[in-house]
């Protein structure tokens, strides 16, 4: 057995493995039986005849996965140039020689950052030798560290580094043809939306989880803010979570021990099962450099790097692709080989490897020899690997497509090694608003239903189902509490604002005499609040496109672009809709669709403009945060730049959709690769700065708890009572039938009436006085649901929606559309007047209001049509 890590150990401090442990692991991985963290950290000491036993094995693992993939034999590389953007960095890692300071780089005669002309300079001649990839490598966020980085962004008209490196990347690509890979450091959720659309592949080294290498005085990464190996492993996911084809890795014999390694190798695992999404793992040995803090700290030796190779391929699996440099090994390039890796990396004949300046390039002429003398043919990549070349959307952005293909065998997904590399425009995708498939599924979905109940990708699209199952089992019974429910409703009836979150807690559980007691309690609230008038709206859903590729797992709406029920409507359509919707009394059209790869940026403003322009009056709610991301990210715009674009072009107010649970732990079960909760609050609050209102909602019932829905309310009315932005509350019931995360058997089939009757009741308390009105959903719950929770202290049933399909794909069983008198009849039923009202909660002018009365019950001819 290994010894237990002390701080400031590493592997040559601790004891070796009894033999017969050794022989065990050693057994266990030639019959190919899965490892576990400490079997892995006995292997990873093999040595002599034990090492040779487990590469042996290893390679054989390999070796399977290189057939499966149909390129048996073939070890790849990247022909590349090595572009340091900038050498300027905050973090301060003791083994590091490529990060530096500004004075030193005045003193050079070096910018704070390479110029646009030198960066191109080094592409061109690239191109012309036959690189394919520009890897654009930088210190993590410099300008929060060096005022001089700040001053030189500035100058040149950067918000940010990541901005400048977008901005370079599109020059490369339409200057030079190159392909970006981009390893810009630690990134977040939408920094990733920012770059997806300019970067066909992305990465940054994991190097290790031993958080006390970052945590403890003197460790390796103390005082390296980005070297958290929680924060580096966020990253990893949310590359995952963006379809990023991304690269990482171990750094070893940088002080941690054998079962910290073999942790390291474990969470790389976990990532990559859970998304599909790296594409390649470094294995990276440590070689100390004078003028460092670790330059007396010993190499890591090869059987070190051999060892690990080896482990990392048994954990890995024959799919993985396992890269270690050649420049670090000293030419014993057959011993790799051996142990199990399939790629080289990138290999460069122009540019030096400015991260370990000292050690250069092997000449490809020799690497291919060295790796046919053991029996490997030297292929050829791109920096996206061949997977991803092949897998297509969402990994690879319309926009890359093309300059992809120019440059990629469409049979193998290698690099066609003698393809001219030369610039191609990088642009929005063409006629993103035309017209396609199932365009009447508006209708079609109440007559004939969907297609089937599932993409025929099910179990590959959404992610690990078995690693979500794992995570989701503390929401599937969703807990009790044991907490004096009287002293609860004591404090709800004299003053809800004084409600603490043990009261809270306790009354979102309540149940029989006690829930119906809060549901009293609740509409006492209501009525004291906003009176006994049920509101509703005369309004439209107009869903312009379900193509979507974010993966939301509860999510029935989205399809690809080949699916039977996918479809998007033309510019003429949407307008169509909008001006049939005022002619039966609308005020309102509320417009939201899937994240389609072809849709520019500039494709929701399109929109906007195209109802304004035909029917001038009508209020446009439209573009959920995810949207509003999504177009921000694709043009380069900020969100606040974006949200004013909007408006200008005449967005009047946002729903505050996409919002589900906010609190990640759920949200992550939830979808794969929607905004991050943090995310969704920017975009809410800066819109309601713009002077944009917006609704809120909370979709529960799923894998959700009690204690999720009081945070998620707790956040809302925090954000209320900074902004004031909030019209109202929307409980959205989740809809399982046809939900992926429930026919996968993670999710609960919804909630029960008991919950709809605490979210609403519970809704109204918490969220009083901030947020006056709560609304209840006809089409999730039906009359008579939508009838008790007016009952519960909701006021208002929202629209009559003249068509809904996103609950309706999900499975509700409650139609698309209720006339006035249907809504005047739901508020009869729970005794109370209803009302019509604006989108802002406003008197409904008389002719709209005649309009309606004229027209209601009798919908416009809804537009199934094909042109």
């Amino acid at each position: 057995m290994t010894t237990s890590a002390t701080s400031g150990t590493g592997p040559a401090d601790q004891a070796g493995p009894t033999e017969n442990s050794l022989r065990r692991a050693l057994k266990r991985a030639r019959d190919g039986v899965a490892l576990d963290v400490s079997e892995a950290a006995v292997l990873l000491q093999a040595r002599g005849e034990h090492l040779d036993d487990l590469t042996a094995s290893a390679a054989r693992v390999r070796d399977a996965g290189l057939e499966a993939a149909g390129r048996p034999g073939v070890i790849t590389y990247s022909k590349s140039v090595f572009v340091p953007l900038t050498r300027l960095c905050r973090d301060k890692c003791h083994y590091c020689t490529f990060v530096t300071v500004p004075g030193k780089l005045r003193r050079a005669g070096h910018g704070m950052f390479m110029s646009p002309d030198e960066v191109l300079d080094i592409a061109r001649k690239g191109a012309a030798l036959g690189c394919k990839e520009a890897l654009i490598t930088l210190g993590d966020k410099p300008e929060d560290r060096w005022p001089e980085a700040r001053e030189w962004l500035d100058a040149h008209g950067y918000d940010d580094t990541i901005a400048y490196v977008r901005a370079i990347s599109v020059r490369i690509l339409e200057e030079t043809g190159l392909l970006p890979h981009l390893n810009p450091g630690v990134m977040s959720w939408t920094d990733f939306q920012r770059l997806k659309p300019v970067a066909p592949s992305m990465g940054m080294m994991l190097e290790t989880t031993a958080t006390r290498l970052w945590s403890e005085p003197g460790g390796p990464h103390h005082g390296s803010p980005d070297k958290e190996p929680a924060v580096r492993l966020r990253v990893l996911e949310d590359a995952g979570r963006s379809s990023v084809p991304f690269t990482s890795g171990l750094l070893i014999g940088i002080g941690e021990t054998y079962e910290e390694r073999a942790e390291s190798l474990f969470a790389l695992r976990r990532v990559s099962r859970a998304y599909h999404g790296i594409q390649e793992l470094i294995i990276q040995n440590f070689r100390a450099k004078p003028d460092t803090a670790m330059r007396g700290m010993p190499d890591a030796e090869l059987d070190e790097l051999v060892a690990t190779v080896a482990v990392a391929r048994h954990i890995m699996g024959p799919s993985a692709c396992l890269q270690a440099p050649p420049n670090l090994v000293d030419a014993e390039y057959e011993r790799l080989i051996g142990a199990g890796i399939d790629d080289w990396g990138g290999v460069s004949p122009l540019t030096i490897d400015h991260v370990n300046p000292e050690r250069p390039w092997p000449q490809i002429d020799e690497l291919a020899a060295k790796s046919r003398a053991v029996g490997f043919e030297l292929r050829e990549r791109l920096c996206v690997y061949p997977e991803f070349v092949q897998r297509g959307e969402p990994w690879l952005d319309p926009r890359l497509r093309p300059h992809v293909a120019a440059l990629a065998d469409p049979a193998t997904g290698l690099a066609l090694p003698d393809a001219p590399v030369e610039g191609r425009p990088w642009q929005e995708p063409d006629e993103a608003f035309t017209a396609s498939g199932r365009t009447d599924l508006h209708t079609a979905i109440d007559t004939e239903g969907r297609t089937s109940d599932r993409r025929d990708d099910f179990d590959e699209v959404y992610g690990d189902w078995g690693a979500l199952r794992e995570a989701a089992v503390p929401g599937m019974v969703p807990e009790r509490i044991d907490t004096d429910v009287r002293a609860a409703l004591a404090t709800a009836a004299d003053d809800p604002t004084r409600l603490t979150d043990d009261e809270a807690l306790a009354l979102l559980h309540a149940d029989g005499p006690a829930l119906d007691a809060l549901c009293k309690v609740a509409d006492d609230v209501r009525k004291s609040m906003v009176g006994d008038e049920v509101t509703y709206i005369v309004t439209r859903n107009i869903n312009f496109t379900n193509v979507c590729y974010t993966g939301c797992r509860f999510c029935a709406f989205a399809q690809r672009r080949t699916d039977a029920d996918a479809y998007t409507l033309s510019l003429d359509q949407v307008a169509d809709r909008a001006e049939q919707a005022w002619d039966v009394g609308a005020v309102e059209v509320c417009m939201q669709g899937g994240i389609h790869p072809d849709l520019p940026g500039t494709a929701y403003f399109d929109i906007a403009r195209a109802v304004k322009a035909r029917v001038p009056g009508m209020h446009v709610h439209a573009f959920s945060p995810m949207e509003v991301v999504n177009g921000a990210t694709r043009t380069g715009m900020s969100i606040r730049e974006w949200l004013s674009a909007a408006k200008e072009a005449g967005l009047d107010s946002i729903p505050g959709t996409a919002a589900e649970i906010l609190d990640d732990e759920v949200r992550w079960i939830l979808t794969k690769g929607k905004l991050p909760a943090a995310t969704w609050i920017e975009v809410i609050e800066t819109a309601h700065e713009l002077g944009l209102r917006s609704s809120s909602t909370m979709m529960y019932g799923h894998v959700d708890q009690p204690r999720h829905w009081l945070g998620h309310l707790r956040t809302l009315a925090g954000i209320q009572q900074r902004t004031g932005g909030f019209t109202e509350f929307v409980t959205l019931p989740f809809i399982h039938t046809n939900a992926p995360v429930y026919l996968a058997g993670i999710a609960r089939p919804g909630p029960t009436v008991r919950d709809n009757r605490a979210v609403t009741a519970m809704a109204r308390l918490l969220l009083h006085p901030h947020i006056p009105n709560i609304q209840t959903s006809w089409v999730k719950l039906g009359t008579e649901g939508a009838a008790e929770m007016l009952r519960s202290g909701a006021n208002d049933l929202g629209g009559t929606l003249m068509e809904e399909t996103i609950s309706r794909m999900a499975g509700s069983s409650y139609g698309s559309y209720k006339s006035v008198k249907d809504l005047i009849a739901v508020a009869d039923a729970a005794g109370r007047p209803a009302k019509p009202r604006t989108t802002l909660y406003g008197p409904v002018p008389e002719e709209r209001q005649r309009a309606a009365r004229d027209s209601d019950g009798h919908l416009p001819q809804l537009l199934p049509v094909l042109d």
